[in-house]
Parts: structure tokens; sequence; C-alpha cells
């Protein structure tokens, strides 16, 4: 039920969060493009990501998928709370992340070792939540992870 809850809030808070915070441009790819790419790239990658999940890709909003395929993070509530961790150890700092941490602790307690796990990985990583990703799409997964120490 409470899986429900949060992922029902995170619908409803991620067009205003789109339209009034993020004052990127969209990219002008689509899911089905990204699947064109070679395969070792992190846009196959993503474009695999988002063909797995059935998702499209959300406009202005493309980073975010960009880390679920960086750090191999899963989307269920608890894995997209920890991706957040993960972000606020690699330096990240915005209203809707905090959001997402504050909720998602207050929601799942017994996760917050977990929790503490991701965060502590991305405190590892070398700075990479800013990279102009829509430039890096054809540029291997592996050598990215490897270059950033993301694991």
């Amino acid at each position: 039920m409470r899986d429900l809850i949060i992922e029902k809030m995170y619908e409803w808070s991620k067009k205003p969060y789109q339209k009034f915070f993020k004052q990127n441009k969209p990219w002008a790819i689509t899911s089905k493009d990204l699947i064109q790419f070679p395969p070792e790239s992190l846009g196959f990658h993503m474009g695999c990501f988002l063909l797995k999940y059935n998702f499209e890709i959300q406009p202005k909003l493309e980073d975010h998928d960009v880390f679920h395929v960086l750090t191999n993070t899963g989307v269920s509530v608890t894995e997209e709370i920890g991706m957040q961790y993960y972000l606020l150890g690699n330096g990240k700092r915005s209203t809707y992340q905090f959001a997402v941490i504050a909720i998602g602790t207050l929601f799942y307690p017994l996760h917050w070792k977990t929790f503490i796990t991701f965060y502590k990985r991305g405190k590892s990583a070398h700075h990479f939540y800013d990279l102009p990703f829509e430039k890096m799409l054809l540029q291997p997964l592996k050598k990215i992870q490897n270059t950033f120490n993301i694991q």
C-alpha cells in the first residue's frame, strides 16, 4: 500500500517539477532512437532501460533515467529512494531530492542501512551528476562508469 502511495506522489509531483523547476531544454531524441546507438554506448543502455520498464523519455527529466543506467539502479520505490541517497552522496542537491529522501526515509525506516550504503557509494564516486549526458550518449557506458568510479 505504501509503495502505491509513494508511486502516486511521484507521478503527481513530476509534472510541476518538470514545468517549474527544470530549466534545461528537452533532448531532441526518442526512446526508439536510443536503441539504434552502438551496443556498448550509454545511449543504447538507456534505450534498453526505457524499453525494459516500458518507459518513455520525459522531457527535461532525461538525466534521471541516465542516473538509473549509470548507477545500475532499478525502479522499485526503495531503489528510487536509494538512488536519491546516492546522488546526495555525489553532491547533488534539489528540492525534489530532499522530498524523496525525507518521505522515503519516513515510510521505509527499515531500509535505512540500504539507503546509507547508496549514500556511501555516491560519496565514493567522482562528481558526475551534472555532466552533459546528452553529449555523452555515444560514449561507452563502462568507460563512463570507470572514469567516474560509479559503482
